[in-house]
């Protein structure tokens, strides 16, 4: 299903705050903290020339977040980022004066760390840079997991050092109890959505995102025509073609958002013309999209820069990481977990079907971007649905 945005929003700026968190101070300042961390190194923007042949198009690159600061996702540049922004900000309350993050390892910031509790829900991967965060300065974790996340995936968490907590039902239902604990305990809550009263922190974990942005411009020869993105809660996408937006101008790419059916809060909203919840269906095996609300902020921003919203099925997901493992002519192969690819199963369904190339203006002058958001954060389900394990992948490109 595709659905062109025809909101009256469509390519209005944005609003204030999301113009400042998106903007180029945002990003240059998320830039800034992430060159200050030890295990700070680019990602990589990969060619896919054979594959873009096939589809007809002009070029097709994929930065791969699953090499992102040692957790396998581009989460690891939000969550992380926004407790380190946290920290410094109540040790500049502390000190009456501005903190950067070259102090972040000083004694006094971190006894102040030492001090505070951050929590989220999480379907693995957003939890697992909080608790990275946490633990470079000093700090509690206490991450929400519902009974979808699995036991690789919470033990990555564990690892370091977060309190678990495991709550029924779905993400959702896990952010709730997030926000319900976090203000009953007096913790700070590191959301990557965002509600009612509840939009700054989800501001910051979506302007570390930017960093790829940053990253992917400084390397391309010409900017993107189009980029597809892949959307839970709406963040991601959001802060991706939001700080496109502000750094390209009238040359931005068109913005296509791309969710899995199952699981299309985003896309439902763009039909309704408003923020939406969906009722839960069957699970998706996309699970780090499995979400049933979008941001508020999220949606505020995809309502002005997502031209277009789409879904795809289950079996585009798998073909996907399927492609990317065992890769056409000699386009590197990529490890790709299974909502890393989305965004490109949202690219090769649309590229097969004559409609939605022309709605959406896919011709062989196009040059698309999309991000494979995560890696093999689960190595056994990896290994179950592409019919090897990551390290084989690996192997092809040694």
């Amino acid at each position: 299903m595709l659905l062109l945005n025809q909101r009256p929003e469509h390519n209005q700026p944005l609003v204030a705050a999301d113009a400042e968190s998106l903007g180029m101070a945002g990003g240059a300042r998320a830039e800034h903290y992430l060159e200050a961390r030890d295990d700070h190194a680019e990602t990589p923007l990969l060619a896919l020339r054979a594959l873009a042949g096939e589809l007809g198009i002009a070029s097709l690159h994929v930065k791969d977040e699953g090499q992102r600061l040692g957790l396998g996702s581009f989460k690891a540049l939000g969550g992380a980022y926004a407790v380190m922004r946290l920290v410094l900000e109540e040790a500049g309350k502390w000190l009456g004066r501005d903190v950067d993050i070259g102090e972040i390892n000083d004694a006094r910031v971190r006894q102040i760390a030492s001090g505070m509790i951050f929590v989220c829900a999480t379907d693995g991967n957003h939890g697992r840079s909080v608790a990275q965060g946490a633990s470079l300065v000093g700090a509690r974790s206490v991450i929400f997991v519902h009974a979808g996340v699995s036991r690789e995936r919470v033990a990555a968490i564990a690892r370091f050092g977060a309190e678990i907590v495991e709550v029924e039902g779905g993400y959702d239902h896990a952010v709730r109890e997030v926000a319900r604990v976090g203000a009953e305990r007096g913790w700070k809550i590191v959301s990557n959505t965002s509600w009612l009263g509840y939009e700054r922190v989800p501001g910051l974990v979506m302007q570390g995102y930017t960093v790829i942005v940053r990253e992917t411009l400084r390397v391309l020869p010409k900017p993107p025509t189009h980029v597809f993105l892949q959307a839970g809660v709406g963040g991601f996408a959001a802060a991706i073609a939001g700080h496109m937006a502000v750094m390209l101008g009238d040359r931005r790419p068109k913005a296509v958002v791309v969710e899995p059916r199952r699981s299309a809060c985003v896309y439902a909203s763009a039909e309704a013309g408003r923020p939406v919840t969906i009722a839960h269906q069957q699970p998706t095996v996309m699970t780090m999209l499995e979400c049933a609300e979008p941001s508020l902020v999220a949606w505020r921003v995809l309502a002005r820069v997502g031209d277009a919203f789409m879904t795809v099925e289950e079996d585009d997901a798998v073909a996907v990481m399927k492609r990317l493992a065992r890769p056409l002519g000699n386009d590197p192969a990529i490890v790709s977990g299974e909502s890393g690819g989305a965004g490109l199963a949202g690219l090769v369904r649309a590229a097969d079907d004559k409609q939605m190339r022309t709605a959406l203006g896919l011709d062989r002058h196009s040059r698309v971007l999309v991000i494979n958001s995560e890696g093999a954060t689960d190595h056994g389900r990896f290994a179950e649905l592409v019919g090897m394990a990551p390290e084989e992948v690996f192997l092809q490109t040694a």
